[in-house]
């Protein structure tokens, strides 16, 4: 089993740290990259396509050297035009190499994608070396228990906890993740910290947790990447994560590894597991080929060398790349954000 690395982020998926952490993932994996954003977390929201291609149209730029196809899919509600039981509309789904979810609401996310398809095919396609990136609301969804955010500090819920989608119940561990742990919006007045909910309400949330939970605690811009081939954890990011045992911190941070023992008593899933629905495994072994062309390791190559000699201001040599590039059929632009290849 090859198990994909998995990079929690306290905020800022598309900040200059965000972008590091998808492009130190992005460097294991095959290419041309095959991205998959899983609207789920925003599906309530009217422009929930919009909050998923805000993401899509970064990536595609932060990621350009590894020519990635970029597909939004939009698995919003169960039971409806848009179901993340929807085999079809998972295809794209089925073929990622790196996987996204990201802002809107943890329960809403845990609500519709618990016992899904699309779930099960998140955690097989990781098992089969994609990675995953995981961010704000999505975060607190993924692990064993939820703090359900806007219930306590929009709607003025009773604080409580609901059952996540447990990512890591089939590795032996019992984590729970808050993002945006260091917030400070409130300023002196309001404390917003631990995800705006305050350190009051989260130590009640914290009191409500069996003995064995972990909890991740992600300061904002900063986050943590589980490497399951080297046993370890890695913080990056400006800022720390804190592991809280029995309402107990332990800061990481930026820049730290510490083994993935720490996180609790750590054992790899088995191959094929039942817990994970047949139609998955079949979805993510078969995985359909996406029809587009792509670009060889060839033409990669020169495009990694026509930026080198950009880089150096050596224009001459830029431009016979350029026209390489151009006998060999695919067109090079130079943008603010880098080079974007094209096939002509």
């Amino acid at each position: 089993m090859n198990l994909g690395q998995i990079a929690f982020l306290g905020s800022g998926e598309t900040s200059l740290t965000g972008g590091r952490v998808f492009e130190l993932l992005a460097r294991r994996l095959p290419r041309p990259l095959q991205v998959a954003i899983l609207e789920t977390p925003a599906g309530f929201e009217l422009n929930s396509e919009q909050v998923a291609s805000r993401v899509g149209d970064f990536l595609k730029s932060r990621l350009q050297n590894y020519s990635p196809t970029v597909s939004i899919i939009p698995a919003r509600k169960k039971g409806s035009a848009f179901s993340p039981d929807d085999p079809k509309l998972l295809e794209p789904l089925a073929r990622a190499d790196l996987i996204f979810m990201g802002p809107g609401s943890p329960t809403y996310a845990t609500r519709h994608l618990k016992n899904t398809l699309a779930w099960d095919l998140v955690r097989a396609r990781h098992r089969l070396g994609a990675a995953l990136v995981i961010a704000s609301a999505a975060t607190i969804s993924a692990g064993d228990w939820v703090l359900p955010v806007y219930e306590i500090f929009k709607v003025g819920e009773d604080v409580h906890i609901v059952e996540g989608l447990g990512l890591f119940k089939d590795f032996g561990l019992h984590l729970s993740i808050i993002p945006h742990w260091n917030n400070a919006e409130g300023g002196a007045d309001l404390d917003t910290s631990r995800c705006f909910v305050g350190m009051e309400r989260f130590n009640q949330w914290c009191d409500m947790l069996p003995d064995e939970n972990t909890t991740l605690g992600l300061d904002e811009h900063t986050g943590l990447i589980l490497d399951f081939d080297a046993g370890e954890c890695q913080v990056t990011g400006i800022s720390t994560v804190s592991l809280v045992r029995k309402c107990d911190p332990e800061i990481h941070p930026a820049g730290a590894k510490f083994p993935i023992r720490e996180l609790g008593e750590f054992m790899l899933p088995k191959p094929l597991d039942e817990g994970i629905q047949l139609q998955a495994w079949e979805l993510a072994l078969n995985r359909p080929h996406q029809q587009t062309e792509q670009p060889s390791e060839e033409i990669l190559d020169l495009v990694r060398r026509r930026e080198q000699a950009r880089a150096r201001m050596d224009f001459k040599k830029s431009d016979e790349l350029r026209e390489r590039l151009a006998e060999l059929g695919w067109q090079v632009q130079d943008t603010e954000g880098g080079q974007k290849l094209a096939k002509e």
